[in-house]
């Protein structure tokens, strides 16, 4: 008996078949799912000063699950947009201050 991961009932030119074998490359093209033990690790690693602003440069760029390093680029992003308003306001602030005249 041959492994084929077809079933017979499809046969060779059904539609039935071409969308098994769709459905057959996409689940092996698929990266693996993160583990709730490899999120508790990534969390803990994030409450760490210092160590999670490293992590989460090794995260996004580093050899890793995709769905992991897209999520590490997008809070890479947010950070460097809420860095961006914050350094605005201080600069504002700052600005005010040493402006006025009393």
């Amino acid at each position: 008996m041959e492994n084929n991961p077809v079933p017979p009932s499809f046969g060779e030119g059904s539609p039935q078949h071409a969308y098994h074998q769709h459905v057959l490359q996409q689940s092996q093209d698929m990266a693996p799912i993160v583990s709730v033990k490899e999120w508790m690790l990534t969390m803990l690693l994030m409450i760490i000063p210092v160590v999670n602003i490293v992590m989460m440069f090794v995260f996004a760029f580093g050899e890793g699950n995709p769905s992991k390093q897209n999520y590490f680029k997008a809070a890479l992003i947010w950070a460097a947009i809420l860095l961006a308003f914050y350094l605005l306001i201080v600069v504002l602030l700052f600005g005010t201050l040493f402006t006025t005249t009393i």
